[in-house]
């Protein structure tokens, strides 16, 4: 699968799924989940609601993904996954790495060719910026191939872009 490395807005990507680093409500929150649901327009934030209506009463667990359409976005699909939260003490790299396996998984069920990652649970979640890029750059280079043949991770700065740039030149090393 290519993989590209940018810094830019996720929610202005023009692929087939973008992911969403949303909290286990569903209904928006900060940084990138809202950033996700303000471009997406209100059929996000009523998919979401249907979706704690029906089959998610008790909301996303951490660690796993769900997908919804993307609304307003340029994105077809967006699939949510909830990252684990270091600063209330989830800090097991599983939990991590399911978020990205997950979301791979969700991409492929949908008939996915391409895919937009942030750099789920590095914000307020707290985790290590380093230890995010290297679990997602693996996950990502572990999946098998199906649909998918490009995965973006989408970073919000120039810092963090370089972090998972250097990941993955060490890991291609």
């Amino acid at each position: 699968m290519q993989i590209e490395i940018l810094t830019g807005d996720i929610t202005e990507r023009d692929t087939d799924v973008i992911v969403n680093a949303a909290n286990s409500s569903l209904l928006g929150g900060g940084g990138v989940d809202g950033a996700i649901h303000r471009a997406a327009g209100p059929g996000l934030l009523a998919a979401c609601r249907k979706l704690r209506a029906t089959t998610l009463p008790d909301g996303l667990p951490t660690g796993q993904s769900v997908a919804t359409e993307g609304f307003d976005l340029p994105a077809r699909w967006v699939v949510h996954t909830v990252g684990p939260n270091a600063t209330a003490g989830e800090t097991d790299p599983e939990l991590l790495r399911s978020c990205f396996r997950t979301a791979l998984t969700a991409a492929e069920e949908l008939g996915a060719r391409s895919i937009a990652f942030p750099a789920v649970s590095a914000g307020v979640y707290g985790w290590n910026p380093e230890t995010v890029a290297e679990v997602a750059l693996a996950e990502v280079a572990a999946h098998r191939p199906g649909s998918l043949e490009r995965a973006e991770f989408v970073l919000f700065n120039d810092r963090l872009a370089g972090v998972f740039r250097r990941r993955y030149e060490q890991a291609e090393g």
